[in-house]
C-alpha cells in the first residue's frame, strides 16, 4: 500500500499508508456531571461527547410510550486556525451546524429501541475543541460512546428496569473517506479535504451495516471502480472504531480518567 507524506497547514508532516486510520484515543467519563461523556481524539480533530437525560420527551411524544435521542454539534469559536464567531453572537444557527447536528441524532436513533428507552429523553452534544477535518464523523463515533455509558448510569438507577441491551441494539461509528489527484484515502485530514475532488461520510454499525453515506463530488465526479474502493476503505477502517469503542465502555466510572489508543 503507498504511502503518502505532506507538510500540513500547522507545518507538520504526516506520513500513513492511504487505508489507514489517523491515531485515535479515547478519554470516557472525561466530565463529571453529565451521565455519560467522553473526549475521542482523531489525530489533531478532538472532540467532547456528552449525553444528558431527562425524564421527559418532547411534548409532540408525550404518552406514546416511546423516548427520544437527539443531538446538537457545534465548534469552539477557536477550533479552526481562525476564530468563528458563535452562533448565539450571530443570532441564528449556522445551516452547517443543524445538518450536522441531525446527521448525528438520526445515527444514533437508527441503532435505538426508543420503546425500551421509555419516555425520557437523552440529549447527545459534540464540541468540537480543535478541528483538523473528519469532525461529523468523530462526533458520530464518539456519541455513541456517550450514549452507551449514559443508558449504562441509568440501568444502575433504574435497577435494571432500563438495560442497555435493550435500549441499543448494536454500535455506531463512522469515518470519511474521498478521493485526492485520482488516489483513494480512509480518514481525510484537513490538508486531504481541502483538496480532494470526491468527500464521502460512511456511517455504519458494529455488525457492517449502513446507516448513511454522504459523497459528493467537489469538482469532480467518481467511478463506481472508486466508489467500491472508498466503502471497501472504509469497511476496512470502520472495525477498529468499533473495537476502540467497546473498550471505551469496559471502563467503569472513576475520577482517574483512563486513555484508551487504538
Amino acid at each position: 500500500m503507498t504511502t503518502y507524506c505532506v507538510v500540513d497547514h500547522l507545518g507538520r508532516m504526516t506520513s500513513r499508508p492511504k487505508n489507514e486510520l489517523r491515531p485515535f484515543a479515547v478519554t470516557p467519563h472525561y466530565i463529571e456531571h453529565p451521565e455519560g461523556s467522553v473526549l475521542i481524539e482523531c489525530g489533531s480533530t478532538h472532540v467532547i461527547c456528552t449525553a444528558s437525560i431527562d425524564e421527559s420527551v418532547p411534548r409532540w411524544m408525550k404518552d406514546s410510550g416511546k423516548g427520544w435521542v437527539t443531538a446538537e454539534y457545534d465548534m469552539l469559536p477557536r477550533a479552526t486556525s481562525g476564530r468563528r464567531p458563535r452562533d448565539s453572537h450571530r443570532g441564528k444557527v449556522n445551516g452547517r451546524t443543524q445538518e450536522i447536528s441531525r446527521l448525528i441524532g438520526r445515527a444514533l436513533r437508527s441503532i435505538v429501541d426508543l420503546e425500551a428507552l421509555g419516555e425520557r429523553s437523552v440529549t447527545v452534544d459534540c464540541d468540537v475543541i480543535q478541528a483538523d477535518g473528519g469532525t461529523r464523523t468523530t462526533s458520530i463515533t464518539g456519541a455513541w460512546i456517550a450514549l452507551h455509558l449514559a443508558l449504562q448510569r441509568l440501568e444502575e438507577k433504574t435497577n435494571g428496569s432500563v438495560k442497555v441491551a435493550d435500549v441499543l441494539r448494536d454500535n455506531m461509528a463512522a469515518i470519511s473517506v474521498g478521493v485526492v489527484d485520482g488516489d483513494v484515502y480512509l480518514d481525510l485530514d484537513y490538508d486531504l479535504d481541502s483538496r480532494a475532488d470526491v468527500d464521502m461520510n460512511i456511517v455504519m454499525t458494529g455488525k457492517g451495516e449502513l446507516a448513511e453515506v454522504q459523497g459528493t463530488g467537489e469538482e469532480s465526479t467518481y467511478t463506481r471502480d472508486q466508489l467500491n474502493q472508498m466503502l471497501d476503505y472504509a469497511f476496512e477502517g470502520l472495525p477498529k472504531l468499533v473495537e476502540l469503542q467497546n473498550k471505551a465502555i469496559a471502563q467503569t466510572f472513576n475520577r482517574d480518567r483512563v486513555r484508551i489508543v487504538l
